[in-house]
């Protein structure tokens, strides 16, 4: 059965729009410049923006459990071995990484379960598409690649 993921707030999302918002209202509680007064508002503006908008955690719809994801690009010519790698995680080679972006490896992982997922996927013109199933693994196996 093929995991699916959803985007969330992380708590590292959360932590930077709330120091935003502290650092800008502390600037302009203080009696400072109006320079600074206007930095300020940008900060609290940016960090209420950063909040509607930051989204850089995963959580599996069915289980609720929250990972993180990790993206490899790949050249075109890389996908029969890339496939093949596949059936071993702990094989896979990252020499080739950033040689062209026709093959994605993403890979979902969590440290609090010891899970991870693997899914390659191929450029379709505008978007990427599933080449491959994807391959549950424990997260020692893959350690060097993450």
């Amino acid at each position: 059965m093929e995991k699916e993921f959803c985007r969330v707030r992380s708590a590292k999302d959360i932590a930077i729009s709330v120091s935003l918002v502290i650092i800008g209202g502390v600037s302009i509680a203080l009696p400072t410049a109006t320079s600074i007064n206007i930095l300020g508002f940008f900060l609290i503006f940016a960090g209420i923006i950063l909040f509607l908008m930051l989204k850089t955690g995963y959580k599996d719809t069915a289980s609720c459990e929250k990972y993180q994801k990790s993206e490899h690009f790949f050249a075109q010519s890389m996908r029969d071995t890339m496939s093949k790698a596949l059936a071993k995680p702990e094989n896979l080679d990252l020499k080739e990484e950033d040689k062209g972006n026709g093959l994605r490896l993403d890979i979902f992982y969590s440290k609090s379960t010891g899970k991870a997922y693997l899914q390659l996927f191929e450029y379709v013109p505008y978007k990427y598409e599933p080449c491959s199933r994807q391959v549950e693994c424990e997260i020692s196996k893959i350690s060097k690649i993450l």
